[in-house]
């Protein structure tokens, strides 16, 4: 009796085989070039110094030709050279950390909620729900403005916030990098919620004295993406000026933005939102390639329902005693899905290797063709990156894209232990989460790392950065007094 053939499944193992497949097609092109580069050698072994000779000889090149040839290859050349983009090098970024005497916790949250003005039980019973699902911890801080009893949300106290968390991120990048302020050649600051006049780059020039041609810019009311928005502007402006370095500041400042109503979706950015910002230098002057940390690959921006009133996720809204907040719309994670996919379709083809992309193609065709009911295929973005940024906006937020691009769980520990230290800080969480990662010790040269950051609109914005050197642990900084007690385990709820 003949034996039997055993099952594919059990004498192959299908992980080695799906490996095999992806090396082999992303070495497509060195696998193509080997036969080449076989027979070249092998013909050059048999040639003999006298063919090579008389071969060079028989090419006749007169004076006037030769000149030529070199005139076009330097005109290439330089071509060549002018023509390409400039690199834009991240040099370094700084934090700002709260100061302990402004933490709230949630005991101290829930007792301010109730002397709040318009308080009410299913107000406070809605806040303490929130609190308790929310991922964050109680190391988290409001400005001193919302600690008083009622909150005091004015003008004068607004701008005391943000001179004390864009001063102090400032102050800290200037002494690490060593730039002086007469030196930064474009100033890039965003701010959702707070746009007074002066502006807050007035304010930033003023204080350090900055040059009076100093191209300044302010962006506002982009949400919680506007941090890349703010890199890619840079980005933009680097390209067309070489020699050049740029600052860009994103923050968010909370005092003016307090809601004292009790508009149930309004109340939710007082228990997500705290106190953060963050400093980062741009550069792409070639002197800084070997002290700065990443080089930037990649910036993507996509936005949805631009023109469709059911796609206002996020928006300022006025509730019956007149009190202005931001209003979440329940449809925020369907169209944070729909700006995601129009992301990462867009970003795909820069950044996934050759395998994925036919992966993904295949898939794309079958759809197309066969059954429009399949369910598409979704890249491994793990083989793309070593590290994900994802916005710390709130546990929800987190939990989607981990399922959605099959993240493992130190994948997101950034994004999760950065909400639960810090809160949602905005358009500046992208930048504590990258701080948590050097604070582990676990960014390494040529590492690649995807931020995303999701903002009203509906935007969803992603950067792509390659790690330029290996980065040693850092002893100062936001994370430098917690970073041994992360990860920490955060339960679904904690009872109050």
């Amino acid at each position: 009796m003949a034996a039997q053939i055993p099952p594919f499944s059990q004498s192959v193992k299908l992980k080695y085989v799906k490996l095999g497949y992806q090396y082999l097609v992303n070495h497509m092109l060195a696998f193509s070039l080997i036969p080449i580069i076989i027979t070249l050698s092998l013909t050059l072994l048999q040639t003999g110094p006298e063919q090579i000779y008389q071969l060079w000889s028989s090419m006749e090149f007169t004076f006037v030709q030769t000149i030529c040839f070199l005139f076009l290859a330097v005109y290439a050349s330089t071509v060549f050279i002018m023509t390409r983009p400039r690199t834009v090098y991240l040099v370094d970024f700084a934090l700002f950390k709260p100061p302990q005497c402004m933490r709230v916790s949630f005991a101290g949250f829930m007792e301010h909620a109730r002397m709040a003005p318009f308080t009410e039980p299913k107000s406070l019973n809605f806040q303490m729900k929130i609190l308790e699902r929310s991922g964050l911890g109680e190391q988290t801080c409001l400005p001193p403005a919302i600690h008083y009893i009622p909150p005091c949300p004015n003008m004068a106290l607004a701008r005391e916030e943000a001179e004390l968390v864009i001063f102090s991120c400032v102050d800290t990048l200037f002494k690490n990098t060593g730039i002086k302020p007469k030196d930064v050649d474009f100033l890039i600051l965003n701010c959702s919620l707070f746009s007074p006049t002066p502006s807050l780059t007035a304010m930033v020039i003023n204080k350090y004295k900055m040059r009076s041609n100093i191209k300044s810019f302010n962006l506002s009311g982009m949400g919680c993406s506007a941090g890349l928005i703010s890199i890619d502007l840079a980005k933009d402006l680097l390209q067309q000026y070489p020699n050049s370095n740029a600052v860009v500041i994103s923050t968010e400042i909370l005092t003016p933005n307090v809601y004292l109503g009790k508009e149930r979706a309004m109340l939710l950015p007082n228990c997500l939102f705290r106190m953060g910002g963050a400093a980062i230098l741009l550069s792409n002057r070639w002197s800084d390639r070997r002290r700065a940390k990443y080089r930037l690959s990649h910036v993507v921006r996509t936005h949805k329902g631009a023109d469709d009133a059911s796609y206002r996720c996020v928006s300022q809204e006025e509730d019956s005693e007149g009190n202005v907040g931001i209003m979440l719309n329940i449809d925020l994670m369907r169209i944070a899905g729909e700006a995601l996919k129009s992301n990462i379709t867009t970003i795909g083809p820069l950044v996934l290797p050759a395998s994925e992309q036919i992966l993904f193609a295949i898939s794309l065709v079958r759809r197309k063709l066969f059954d429009p009911k399949l369910k598409p295929y979704i890249p491994d973005f793990k083989k793309a990156f070593e590290h994900f940024c994802i916005h710390a906006g709130g546990r929800a937020v987190i939990d989607e894209l981990q399922k959605s691009l099959q993240l493992t769980a130190e994948q997101v520990e950034a994004s999760r232990m950065t909400l639960h230290r810090f809160g949602n800080t905005s358009s500046s969480s992208l930048w504590y989460e990258l701080s948590y990662i050097e604070s582990k010790g676990r960014m390494k040269r040529g590492d690649r790392v995807w931020q995303i950051a999701f903002g009203s609109g509906f935007k969803c914005n992603s950067a792509v950065w390659k790690c330029n050197r290996t980065i040693e642990k850092p002893a100062t900084g936001a994370w430098a007094d917690c970073i041994d007690k992360y990860p920490v385990h955060i339960p679904e709820v904690v009872k109050l």
